[in-house]
This record gives structure tokens, sequence and C-alpha cells, in this order.
């Protein structure tokens, strides 16, 4: 049973940040990586940021995000943070944290973030 939690979305002004948190729990269940995707109204789910818990730790920025986002992880906790800065109306979406385990990808429930002018 894979559980998420999943936490820090909400409303943020042009400009602003905010910070998203995911912890991963499940019995005999061990993660290669870790990410965050968004959908908004409309669009297909994209890929935002995802990093490694592997001792490399390598990270992968959509180029949208590059310079403004940043992705963190703990690898004790099954955990990654998403720390979002200079968020823009274009960054309104539901954020979705995955997970990587053999192979297979879990998904949250999602956390909704808008930015408003």
């Amino acid at each position: 049973q894979v559980q998420f939690v999943e936490s820090g979305g909400g409303l943020a002004q042009v400009g602003g940040s905010l910070r998203l948190s995911c912890a991963v729990s499940g019995s005999t269940f061990s993660i290669s990586g870790m990410g965050w995707y968004r959908q908004a109204p409309g669009k297909q789910r994209e890929l935002v940021a995802d990093i490694s818990l592997s001792s490399s730790g390598n990270a992968y920025y959509a180029n949208s995000v590059k310079g403004r986002f940043t992705i963190s992880r703990d690898n004790a906790k099954n955990a990654v943070s998403l720390e979002m800065n200079s968020l823009k109306p274009e960054d309104t979406a539901v954020y979705y944290c995955k997970a990587v385990s053999n192979g297979l990808g879990y998904w949250g429930k999602g956390t909704l973030v808008t930015v408003s002018s």
C-alpha cells in the first residue's frame, strides 16, 4: 500500500513563492526517483522537475521553470520538496507528486497552486 502526503499548495501572487512537499510511505517500497508534474486546465500533464534518489542526486527541470524552481530530496524520509520562486500566472495548475519504484510510477492526489496577478 503506497501512501502519499502532499502539502504546500495554495494561492500566491505573481512574483511570490510557494514550497511543495511530498512524502511517500509503503511497506517494502524502494524508490529510485521522485518528481513533480503539473496539469493546468485544458492541458496535458507535464513534468516540472524530478530527482534521482541514488547517490548521483541528478535533477531535471523543465525549461519553463529553470532558474525559478528547485527540487530537493530527503532520502531517509522518501520525500521531495519543490521550492517555487518568481511565480507566474502560467504556473497555475494542479501539482502531482510521482514516485518511481522498480520501474513503476505511483501518483499522489495532487495539490492546487494558483498564481494570481
